[in-house]
Order: structure tokens, then C-alpha cells, then sequence
């Protein structure tokens, strides 16, 4: 035989491209190329394949007199990354006849060392996920990726460790046994308590709201205040992924590299320092790789002081913010990435943070250049705007060694909140949160009473509200009423929504 065709798998979002590994072996000067429009890293493959069939007690492609071609297809298709050196060195031994198997309902994936042994990969979630949707009976991937694949049913993973346990597999003498998925407990939640922070409880009931119905939330006031502390307190009122949450973000994170080999179960809090590249929060890349925005996903986004960050950085957030995903378009490809999160943004009233004080060094110019940096339109997408003022010396000066914990009671209250909106969302495939609700859906679910609509109407007239704000304004009264335990909203709850409207910055 001098021709073998094998599967791998380019890995991407939401789920990988299905790739025929062909290998071609024909008499002449010896080359040994790869085709089909491959990266640096699919280039280099031909000496780490090389080296890891010689290591593994096989001939290597590089002391025969053939010529050796692989190609990728589909060609059009950019490959990237390693993942194809498994399926590269199978292709060959296929071709070159030092293999016999039948590579169909198979795909393989992984990176090779020059001693034969299989590393882990990028996106190996995703490539199973394509697997399933193919109809693919065995997935074979690194050992450590096995963990996170597991999380896909209906196909069998066989984790492989080195290139020469495979070929025993393959060939009947050594099986590798299929990988099975744990069992994992809820992990807890990290973040630090809501009682560590003394005061602010206007600010903390707020924070509950934006995290029950999965609102944006800006904390402004002076420096100091404790409005870092408070955002990152929300990771632990997050409540758990549930199943089909788990392996979007797991995938997300595999797909970036930044996974530690185990399924994701807890929400992703980022907080990128104010310094980060355009590139490194919304996505980007010569081939489209996802941002913060996309790494999020299911969970918070936390930008500490928010003006700080470049401007085509802060109106780039209008479309996640709007539609939960971005689309990030170059010259070697278009993307579309998830990016459905809750922003926590924390601000000072002006650059030095003491506006209004006799300290404030800050001129009319530098104020308004400050403020300027959030448009109108990203000002409109945040739901709730809160003020964190200064504490009073002798808040906390109080010693209360015995003070009992806020968190957990209100990581409940927002557990039972979210049970409601999952009630009412049951036969809604892409709403999950209240904050997830568009027009049509807001008419249907929303119930407000005549009075909590004769006050909203009063108040958009006033605070002169775009329908923008109008329809964030009832979805955050929404919220309101879960939290309450109530099926319609009332006049206290569009109240209470109403007042984190105004923004005094």
C-alpha cells in the first residue's frame, strides 16, 4: 500500500473541523512535505513525527528512498498546532505498510516528543464534541485530555500515552482500556465574604440583583471604598455551572490553553489589568483566538477602573454586551465567539478619585476627557449603577470577631432566583437569565402590575430613558421580584430598579 487515509481534528469553537490525514509514499528522492495550508507548528510535525516512529522501534521516514507527501484536507481550511502529529505518524505507517488497522469511526489527536511519548493539546473538548456530532465511534487523545473529553457522551475515549502503547493497541496485542468519566462533588466557590466589608450594604444588595439575573454593574465612588473587594466577592455568589454550562466553558478554556486538565465546574471570574491589548480582550489574532470577553463566558468580567482601559477597548464591549457574543473578523478567517457574561466595572468620579472634595486636583478638562471615556452607548448597557461612598471611621473601627457570614445566605437567595428564571426559561433554548430576555420575550414574562407600569412609564419620561434602558429597567425589576419570591412586579421592585438607572458620574 502507498496510499492510507486517517482522521484528526483542527479544534475550534463551538465545536473542531473534521481533517482526512492522507498520506502518499511513491520511489524517488527522498522529501518528506506537508500540505493543505499547515502553520509553523503542522510544518515542524514532519521531524517530530520523524524522531518519535524511529524512538518507537519503527523505520523512520527519514531512511527511506520515498517520497512522502501528507495532506490536510480540506486544503482551503488554515491547520494550526500539534494536534496532528498523531494522526500524521498513523497516516504513514499506514501508507509505508509498518501498520495494519481500520482507521474508520476513529480520530486521532495529539502532540508528539521525539521519544515517542503523546503531550496534551489545545481544544481537545471541542474535537470530541465534533466526534459526537460526526457519529465517530473511538476518540483517541493525549491521557491528560482524557479528563476533560469524558465530558462528552456517547463516544469512547481511549487516552494514549505513548505512540508505541497505541500501536499495540492497534495492532491486538496491548489494549488500552477506554477512559471513564469521575465523579465530581460541587466544588466551593472562591471569592472572599460580603461581611469582610463593612458597610456599603446598598451596594451589596445590589451586587445580589446583578448576579441573580445575570445584569452589568457598575460600582462607582473614591478610591478605597472597597469597590474591587466588592466585585471580587462575586465570585463566590456565583452559583454552579450546570451540565451543558460545564463543557461550553470547559471547551472555551481548553480551546485557550489556559485549562489545568480538569472539566471547569465553578464560573470563570477574569479580571484583566487595564493595560490589556484590544486583541487580548475581545479576541484576535492573525487566526481568530478568543479574548477575555470569551474567556468569561458563563461567568463575570471584572474591569477595575473601567475609564482607564484604551477607548476602542471600552465601545468595543457594545456587542457582547448586546448580543452575548463577538465576532472577530481577520484576513485569514471570521470567528463568532460566546461571550455571554456579567461586566462588573469599578470607577472613580474622576481621574484623582476626589471629585467634589477640597483634594480634587483634577481640571473641568481632564474630568470630562475621564468621563468621555464611556460613551452613551456603553453607559445604556450596564443595568445598575451604584455609588460606593466613603465609610465612616468609626464602621470600622467596630470588632466583631464573631461576625457571621453574608455570602452563603445570599449565594441562596440568588440559587432560588435563578431556579425561577430556569422555571420560566424551560422551553426557551437561549435564555437563561433574566438579563438574556429580549422585547418579545420581556411581554411575555415580565408581568408587571398596572401600578409598577404606570410608575415606569412616570419615570422614563423623567429620567428620559432610551428603550434600551427602558427594557433593562424591567428586567432588572424582574430579578427584583425572584429574589422576593414574587410572580409579578410590584411597585417596590420597578422602584428599586429604577434608582440604579441614575448615574451620578
Amino acid at each position: 500500500m502507498n496510499f492510507a487515509r486517517v482522521f484528526g481534528a483542527q479544534p475550534a469553537l463551538p465545536q473542531a473541523h473534521l481533517i482526512s490525514i492522507e498520506a502518499d509514499l511513491s520511489r524517488g528522492l527522498h522529501t518528506f512535505s506537508i500540505v493543505g495550508l499547515p502553520d509553523k507548528a503542522v510544518e515542524e510535525a514532519r521531524d517530530r513525527v520523524a524522531s518519535a516512529i524511529k524512538n518507537s522501534g519503527l523505520t523512520s521516514p527519514k531512511s527511506t528512498n520515498k517520497k512522502i507527501v501528507i495532506s490536510l484536507a480540506p486544503a482551503e481550511l488554515k491547520k494550526e498546532g500539534a494536534a496532528f502529529d498523531l494522526p500524521v505518524a498513523l497516516a504513514y505507517l499506514l501508507a509505508a505498510e509498518d501498520l495494519s488497522f481500520d482507521p474508520a469511526e476513529r480520530v486521532f489527536a495529539g502532540e508528539l516528543s521525539l521519544d515517542g511519548a503523546v503531550r496534551p493539546i489545545r481544544g481537545a473538548l471541542s474535537i470530541a464534541l465534533m466526534a459526537r456530532e460526526k457519529g465517530v465511534r473511538e476518540l483517541y487523545v493525549p491521557a491528560e485530555n482524557a479528563d476533560e473529553t469524558s465530558l462528552v457522551s456517547g463516544i469512547s475515549i481511549i487516552p494514549v500515552r505513548t505512540l508505541s502503547g497505541l500501536i499495540a493497541h492497534l495492532t491486538g496485542k496491548t489494549a488500552i482500556s477506554p477512559h471513564l468519566p469521575r465523579t465530581h462533588e460541587t466544588p466551593l466557590p472562591k471569592g472572599g465574604d460580603l461581611a469582610e466589608i463593612r458597610g456599603q450594604e446598598n451596594a451589596k444588595r445590589a451586587l445580589e440583583i446583578a448576579i441573580a439575573g445575570g445584569h452589568n454593574i457598575a460600582l462607582f465612588g473614591p478610591p478605597g471604598t472597597g469597590k474591587t473587594m466588592l466585585a471580587r466577592t462575586a465570585a463566590a455568589l456565583l452559583p454552579p455551572l450546570n451540565e451543558r454550562e460545564v463543557i461550553e466553558v470547559t471547551a472555551i478554556h481548553s480551546l485557550a490553553g489556559v485549562l489545568d486538565g480538569e472539566a471547569m465546574r465553578i464560573a470563570p471570574f477574569r479580571a484583566p489589568h487595564h493595560t490589556a491589548s484590544y486583541p487580548s480582550i475581545i479576541g484576535g489574532g492573525t487566526i481568530p483566538r478568543p479574548g477575555e470577553v470569551t474567556l468569561a463566558h458563563r461567568g463575570v468580567l471584572f474591569l477595575d477602573e473601567f475609564p482607564e482601559f484604551a477607548r476602542d477597548v471600552i465601545n468595543a464591549l457594545r456587542e457582547p454586551l448586546e448580543d452575548a457574543q463577538v465576532s472577530v473578523a481577520r484576513a485569514r478567517g471570521t470567528a463568532m465567539f460566546p461571550a455571554n457574561f456579567i461586566l462588573i466595572a469599578a470607577l472613580n468620579p474622576c481621574p484623582c478619585g476626589k471629585h467634589g472634595t477640597r483634594q480634587c486636583t483634577c481640571s473641568p478638562a481632564s474630568i470630562d476627557r475621564y468621563r468621555r471615556k464611556i460613551s452613551g452607548p456603553i453607559a445604556d448597557r450596564i443595568d445598575v449603577w451604584v455609588p460606593v461612598g466613603e465609610i465612616p471611621p468609626e464602621t470600622l473601627a467596630i470588632k466583631n470577631r464573631n461576625v457571621k457570614l453574608q455570602s452563603p445566605a445570599a449565594r441562596e437567595r440568588i440559587k432560588k432566583a435563578r431556579e425561577r428564571q430556569a422555571r420560566r426559561f424551560m422551553n426557551m433554548k437561549d435564555l437563561t437569565t433574566n438579563a438574556d430576555m429580549g422585547a418579545k420575550e420581556i411581554e411575555l414574562y415580565a408581568m408587571l402590575s398596572p401600578e409598577a407600569e404606570t410608575a415606569l412609564i412616570s419615570a422614563a419620561r423623567s429620567l428620559k430613558l432610551s428603550p434600551r434602558g427602558f427594557h433593562r429597567t424591567v428586567k432588572v425589576a424582574r430579578t427584583i421580584a425572584d429574589l422576593a419570591e414574587s410572580d409579578s412586579i410590584e411597585p417596590p421592585h420597578m422602584l428599586e430598579a429604577l434608582q440604579y438607572r441614575a448615574r451620578d458620574i
